[in-house]
Protein backbone atom coordinates (compact mmCIF):
# COMPACT_ATOMS: atom_id res chain seq x y z
CA UNK A 1 0.00 0.00 0.00
CA UNK A 2 2.82 2.40 0.85
CA UNK A 3 4.43 1.80 -2.57
CA UNK A 4 1.15 2.66 -4.29
CA UNK A 5 0.88 5.90 -2.30
CA UNK A 6 4.46 6.87 -3.22
CA UNK A 7 3.81 6.09 -6.90
CA UNK A 8 0.66 8.22 -6.98
CA UNK A 9 2.46 11.07 -5.18
CA UNK A 10 5.35 10.97 -7.67
CA UNK A 11 2.97 11.02 -10.63
CA UNK A 12 1.29 14.12 -9.21
CA UNK A 13 4.54 16.08 -8.77
CA UNK A 14 4.87 17.33 -12.36
CA UNK A 15 1.40 18.88 -12.13
CA UNK A 16 2.15 20.46 -8.79
CA UNK A 17 5.47 21.89 -9.95
CA UNK A 18 3.89 23.74 -12.88
CA UNK A 19 2.92 26.90 -11.06
CA UNK A 20 4.44 29.69 -13.16
CA UNK A 21 2.94 31.71 -15.98
CA UNK A 22 4.36 33.71 -18.85
CA UNK A 23 2.34 36.91 -19.05
CA UNK A 24 2.18 39.76 -21.55
CA UNK A 25 0.61 43.15 -22.05
CA UNK A 26 -2.69 42.76 -23.95
CA UNK A 27 -1.08 44.48 -26.97
CA UNK A 28 1.31 41.54 -27.48
CA UNK A 29 0.37 38.90 -30.05
CA UNK A 30 2.57 35.84 -29.55
CA UNK A 31 1.98 32.13 -29.33
CA UNK A 32 3.63 29.72 -26.92
CA UNK A 33 6.44 28.84 -29.34
CA UNK A 34 7.41 32.52 -29.72
CA UNK A 35 8.17 32.94 -26.00
CA UNK A 36 11.41 30.97 -26.30
CA UNK A 37 12.56 33.08 -29.25
CA UNK A 38 11.87 36.32 -27.38
CA UNK A 39 13.97 35.29 -24.38
CA UNK A 40 16.79 33.99 -26.58
CA UNK A 41 16.95 37.32 -28.43
CA UNK A 42 15.76 35.86 -31.72
CA UNK A 43 12.52 37.83 -31.85
CA UNK A 44 12.18 41.53 -30.97
CA UNK A 45 8.82 42.48 -32.52
CA UNK A 46 5.18 41.50 -32.31
CA UNK A 47 3.81 43.05 -35.48
CA UNK A 48 5.03 46.65 -35.34
CA UNK A 49 5.35 46.59 -31.55
CA UNK A 50 8.82 46.33 -29.95
CA UNK A 51 8.84 43.59 -27.32
CA UNK A 52 10.14 44.32 -23.81
CA UNK A 53 11.05 41.02 -22.11
CA UNK A 54 11.40 41.05 -18.32
CA UNK A 55 13.27 38.52 -16.18
CA UNK A 56 12.01 37.70 -12.69
CA UNK A 57 14.55 36.78 -10.00
CA UNK A 58 11.89 34.83 -8.08
CA UNK A 59 11.03 32.43 -10.93
CA UNK A 60 14.08 32.67 -13.19
CA UNK A 61 15.62 29.23 -12.58
CA UNK A 62 12.32 27.43 -13.10
CA UNK A 63 11.52 29.47 -16.22
CA UNK A 64 14.94 28.90 -17.76
CA UNK A 65 14.76 25.15 -17.15
CA UNK A 66 11.15 24.69 -18.30
CA UNK A 67 10.85 27.12 -21.22
CA UNK A 68 14.40 27.66 -22.49
CA UNK A 69 15.89 24.32 -21.41
CA UNK A 70 19.01 26.06 -20.10
CA UNK A 71 20.55 27.27 -16.85
CA UNK A 72 21.34 30.76 -15.58
CA UNK A 73 25.04 30.66 -16.47
CA UNK A 74 24.37 29.66 -20.11
CA UNK A 75 21.55 32.21 -20.38
CA UNK A 76 23.75 35.03 -19.14
CA UNK A 77 26.61 33.99 -21.45
CA UNK A 78 24.22 33.96 -24.40
CA UNK A 79 23.07 37.51 -23.62
CA UNK A 80 26.64 38.72 -23.19
CA UNK A 81 27.40 37.44 -26.70
CA UNK A 82 24.16 38.93 -28.09
CA UNK A 83 25.00 42.30 -26.55
CA UNK A 84 28.47 42.51 -28.05
CA UNK A 85 27.81 40.83 -31.40
CA UNK A 86 24.34 42.11 -32.24
CA UNK A 87 23.94 45.17 -30.05
CA UNK A 88 20.87 43.74 -28.30
CA UNK A 89 20.04 44.49 -24.68
CA UNK A 90 19.40 41.67 -22.22
CA UNK A 91 15.93 41.57 -20.66
CA UNK A 92 15.34 43.91 -17.74
CA UNK A 93 15.29 42.15 -14.36
CA UNK A 94 12.68 42.65 -11.65
CA UNK A 95 12.86 41.24 -8.14
CA UNK A 96 9.34 39.99 -7.54
CA UNK A 97 6.17 38.72 -9.16
CA UNK A 98 4.39 41.95 -8.18
CA UNK A 99 7.03 44.09 -9.90
CA UNK A 100 6.86 42.00 -13.08
CA UNK A 101 3.05 42.00 -13.15
CA UNK A 102 2.88 45.75 -12.59
CA UNK A 103 5.47 46.49 -15.28
CA UNK A 104 3.84 44.17 -17.83
CA UNK A 105 0.38 45.61 -17.13
CA UNK A 106 1.63 49.19 -17.67
CA UNK A 107 4.01 48.69 -20.60
CA UNK A 108 2.85 47.99 -24.17
CA UNK A 109 5.01 45.22 -25.64
CA UNK A 110 6.06 43.84 -22.25
CA UNK A 111 6.35 40.12 -21.62
CA UNK A 112 7.39 38.53 -18.34
CA UNK A 113 6.99 35.48 -16.16
CA UNK A 114 5.75 35.00 -12.63
CA UNK A 115 5.80 32.15 -10.15
CA UNK A 116 2.10 32.38 -9.36
CA UNK A 117 -1.03 33.13 -11.31
CA UNK A 118 -1.69 36.28 -13.29
CA UNK A 119 -4.09 38.96 -12.18
CA UNK A 120 -6.21 41.19 -14.37
CA UNK A 121 -4.83 43.45 -17.07
CA UNK A 122 -2.43 40.91 -18.61
CA UNK A 123 -2.75 37.90 -20.86
CA UNK A 124 -1.28 34.47 -20.14
CA UNK A 125 0.80 33.10 -23.00
CA UNK A 126 1.78 29.78 -21.40
CA UNK A 127 2.34 28.04 -18.09
CA UNK A 128 5.46 26.35 -16.78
Amino acid sequence: MRALFVLVWMLMLPGIARCGEVIAHPSVRLDTADVRDVYLGERQLSGDLRLVPIDNLVAQEEFLAAILQTNLRSYQARWTRKTFREGLRAPLTKGSDAEVSSFVRATPGAIGYISGTAGSGVIVLTRF
